[in-house]
């Protein structure tokens, strides 16, 4: 890894990003979970159907099953039985017969052609009934043929792939009961500062609650990582030294909020250059510029800001695309950005790129968009408050209303 500290060289956060993923490696570590407990893990080995979807020719809508050929003009066709779904018809079918059938059923051997009950007319004749059909069936028309969803042998899912509800319907339809997945990330997180309190204590003069670790465990879970949360921390080296270690021997990441910028009592820093290595700490995003990226033998470390916006933004752009990585998921890239008419002025010095919180919302005129009161990085409300940034990039400067810019709707992660 290479320093990279300077505050006239800081990194962008496309080639922080880009940095970061060049270094990782995703885990190999896997274990075979219940389908049931499987959701947002991620395959260790792709899925091969072991059987044909569907795997029998059946009939696609409610009607007559009968042969293509045998519709005739003015020519009824006797109906001599069922077939309904789970109940096949075994029977031999005379030309010029047809069995009523049922969504989903086996189609009779002989039978190639389902015409759907609004299409025919029914008649009787003594104990027989038949049909007369309102149309010329193509041959095939309303069967689903075996395999033609998904074929014997067919790859269903990639490795790296995250198993969303569907997928679990997915698998269960293929049989499977089990699956073998990659094991969770476990991420260690914790604050520091002296000035912090833990919520349910009586709130002290020139203290503040601490908010992050909430914000950053919520986050780390919707990712479907394992969190230890090694707790709220003083101003103290022995204390960050002691977290530090445990989080070395426990954990695959440490995500720590605070203590990475210049301050005399940002210990998180200098115990990292102690114990591991850093390749940066300081990215051209806002808000967010003190953010650290390093090393400790085998456990990744991530030096969020201790604003909490700020901690919330980096989290999402610059941590995330790394989380995924290691942890196994196939990396799909940046997210898609839509464009959208800002109906407010917008404030920004070139340099960093901005991701301001803001408010979008659709109308006759299109895509429109406006921020939520103060964008201080101290103030989460713009966060909780908000469903998408507003991302300026680091030459743009302050714009007038109705200008068009790039929005970046709330992942999951914030949603």
């Amino acid at each position: 890894m290479r320093e990279s500290g300077t505050t006239k060289n800081m990194l962008s956060a496309a080639r922080a990003i880009e940095q970061m993923l060049s270094e990782v490696s995703p885990l190999s570590e896997s274990l075979t979970v219940p389908l049931a407990e499987a959701l947002d893990c991620v395959l260790a080995q792709p899925i091969l159907s072991e059987i044909n979807v569907p795997g029998y020719d059946n009939a696609a809508m409610d009607g007559y099953a009968l042969r293509a050929a045998d519709v005739k003009p003015n020519q009824p066709l006797d109906v001599i039985g069922s077939a309904l779904a789970g109940h096949a018809y075994h029977d031999t079918v005379p030309v010029g017969s047809c069995v009523r059938i049922t969504t989903g059923a086996v189609m009779p051997a002989e039978l190639d052609t389902v015409v759907v009950q609004e299409q025919v007319a029914l008649s009787q004749t003594g104990p027989s009934q038949q049909i007369h059909c309102q149309i010329v069936p193509e041959a095939g028309e309303h069967v689903r043929i075996a395999g033609e969803d998904i074929a014997t042998g067919q790859q269903v899912l990639a490795a790296g792939h995250k198993l969303r509800p569907a997928d679990l319907g997915l698998l269960a339809s293929l049989g499977y009961a089990s699956v073998n997945v990659l094991r969770q990330l476990k991420i260690a997180i914790f604050s520091t500062g002296d000035e912090l309190l833990p919520p349910g204590q009586p709130l002290l003069s020139g203290h503040i609650y601490d908010s992050n670790r909430y914000v950053m465990a919520a986050m780390l879970q919707r990712l479907g990582a394992e969190v230890l949360d090694l707790g709220l921390l003083p101003d103290n080296p022995v204390a960050i030294e002691h977290a530090f270690a445990k989080a070395m021997t426990e954990a695959d990441v440490l995500i720590t909020s605070a203590g990475v910028s210049v301050g005399e009592a940002d210990y998180t820093r200098q115990i990292l250059q102690k114990l591991g290595q850093i390749a940066f700490w300081k990215v051209a995003i806002k808000p967010g510029k003190p953010f650290a990226f390093g090393k400790l033998d085998n456990c990744w470390f991530f030096g969020l800001p201790g604003n909490p916006v700020a901690a919330v933004v980096t989290l999402e752009q610059l941590v995330q695309p790394v989380l995924r990585k290691l942890s196994g998921e196939t990396h799909e890239g940046t997210a898609s950005l839509l464009q959208a008419t800002c109906t407010v002025p917008l404030k920004k010095q070139p340099g960093r790129q901005d991701y301001q919180r803001g408010w979008y919302w659709q109308d006759a005129q299109g895509l429109q968009v406006k921020t939520l009161g103060s964008q201080s990085s101290g103030m989460l409300s713009s966060i909780a408050n908000a469903n998408c940034y507003i991302v300026l990039p680091a030459d743009s400067a302050s714009l007038p209303a109705g200008e068009v810019v790039s929005i970046q709707p709330f992942s999951v992660l914030l949603r």
